[in-house]
């Protein structure tokens, strides 16, 4: 169907950067505040990241997990325990250096992540294996300071949550790495309907101060990626400066193996640059604050009735919905609830009553069908599902429509130069060619799948025989 493109929003089509800014601002997702970098999470917005929260945290205590809060302020000291991990994020971090109007003996961090904090918390609470695994999880926010920022995407305070566990033996934190990467993946693809690539990052692109880290990479409408989870083993990099250790089985003293994992905020954006149109946002019914939204076109005291009595009806079967009996005119609130991604909306009219109808729109698509009032509850619950399955289908068809295979850096620079997204092409393992790579468009690994292909044998870069196959691309 074709769609009415909304008069406030730029086309996507024309200028992607433009598009999601109006986005936005539009479906009152975000304002600047004068914390420059910050933005303000509006209700609506807040409402979707509190339903990917529940969602997450759900999963999270299914697999054992318990959330702890640690403090944001991480002494100078501490942070330099670990070389490698402080470097890394050495240009990001923001100081506090005075209390009041007195300077402090030592600057404190404000954290831009909490392994330094955990691993002193888990020093002084492990002493025996009897003591392990430690399962925790913390949700709350960080701050980086980022040089270019962009609303949900890089902001210098953003929201996540950040597993960190501690093991006994180096199978069970491995496959810890593992279990929780494949948490992520299922949410994104079962609750945000967004086809995800996982895999290993190169030794260049892993986290600092690990000794490897998976990745959920997500490709967005515009064939840019956006790494959209990680989960990290870092073994006894931590644990043995942070001395977390434990006497074992054998009454002899072990480190600790240690494990952390995290996504964030950005998920919001990815919602927008994966699903949404030039009407506004398109949310995925699992993770939408509102699945329905009834519109009475005329708020006389039988349409009001049939309107609360379908509302009755959806709460029932456990469907977020509302009634909108604003002072406003039908067509106001159409624009409205489409501009916010409602996935479904009931219109109900006095005409409509007296054929015992009413009519059913999907936000996805637009489409629009007439069901019976008696059946509408139903059809809703199941055109929900139907729905959901949809976008996550239309995204995948996206992605493959946008996954290249390139053997030569020619055919790379011609992708990147028509119509960019993922690109597949063998690797020989070499730092410098890596870096090759990223002269074209500042184009990065983005992971090796766990289920390699072999395309070719050569390196796109140098020729040399290859070692792997690498999905690359240009990223938020």
């Amino acid at each position: 169907m074709e769609m009415i493109k909304n008069k406030k929003i730029t086309s996507r089509d024309v200028d992607f950067a433009k598009w999601y800014t109006d986005i936005v601002r539009n479906a009152n997702l975000a304002s600047y505040s004068s914390t420059k970098g910050c933005i303000v999470f509006e209700p609506y917005s807040y409402a979707i990241w509190e339903n990917m929260q529940k969602t997450l945290d759900g999963m999270f205590k299914k697999t054992g997990h318990c959330n702890v809060y640690m403090p944001m302020f991480i002494p100078e000291s501490l942070l330099k325990k670990e070389g490698e991990h402080v470097e890394g994020f050495a240009p990001e971090v923001a100081w506090v250096t005075h209390g009041g109007s007195n300077q402090l003996e030592e600057r404190l961090c404000v954290r831009p992540t909490s392994e330094t904090l955990f691993c002193e918390y888990y020093a002084n609470k492990i002493t025996s294996y009897r003591d392990l695994p430690k399962l925790c999880n913390q949700w709350c926010s960080v701050v980086r300071w980022e040089k270019e920022t962009r609303p949900f995407l890089r902001t210098r305070e953003f929201l996540w949550q950040e597993g960190h566990t501690a093991h006994a033996t180096q199978e069970e934190a491995e496959k810890e790495t593992y279990k929780m990467l494949n948490v992520y993946k299922k949410f994104f693809e079962e609750y945000l309907a967004i086809p995800v690539v996982v895999g290993k990052k190169t030794e260049k692109e892993k986290f600092a101060g690990a000794e490897y880290t998976l990745t959920v990479e997500a490709l967005m409408y515009n064939g840019v990626s956006l790494q959209s989870a990680t989960s990290h083993y870092f073994g006894q990099k931590f644990s043995k400066p942070f001395n977390v250790s434990f006497m074992n089985k054998e009454n002899k003293l072990e480190y600790a193996y240690q494990t952390s994992w995290g996504c964030t905020s950005r998920m919001i954006g990815a919602l927008i640059m994966v699903h949404s149109d030039d009407n506004g946002l398109v949310l995925p019914p699992k993770i939408a604050p509102n699945q329905v939204v009834i519109v009475p076109i005329k708020n006389d005291e039988n349409v009001l009735k049939v309107c609360k009595n379908i509302k009755t009806e959806l709460s029932r079967k456990k469907i977020r919905c509302f009634i909108d009996d604003s002072d406003k005119t039908a067509g106001f609130k159409f624009a409205e609830h489409e501009m916010h991604g409602v996935p479904v909306r009931i219109e109900v009219g006095p005409r409509d009553l007296q054929n015992g109808v009413v009519t059913i729109a999907r936000r996805d698509t637009l489409e629009k069908t007439q069901i019976k009032i008696s059946e509408s509850a139903n059809y809703v619950k199941h055109l929900l599902t139907e729905i959901q399955k949809d976008m996550f289908n239309k995204a995948k068809k996206h992605n493959d429509e946008r996954t290249y295979v390139c053997n030569t850096l020619d055919e790379v620079r011609n992708v990147l130069a028509t119509k960019p997204g993922f690109i597949k092409a063998m690797w020989c393992g070499d730092k410098e060619c890596e870096l090759k790579m990223k002269e074209i468009n500042g184009l990065k690994s983005r992971c090796i799948p766990f289920e390699e292909e072999h395309l070719y044998d050569h390196c796109v870069v140098c020729g040399k025989p290859a070692k792997h196959m690498v999905y690359w691309g240009v990223q938020y």
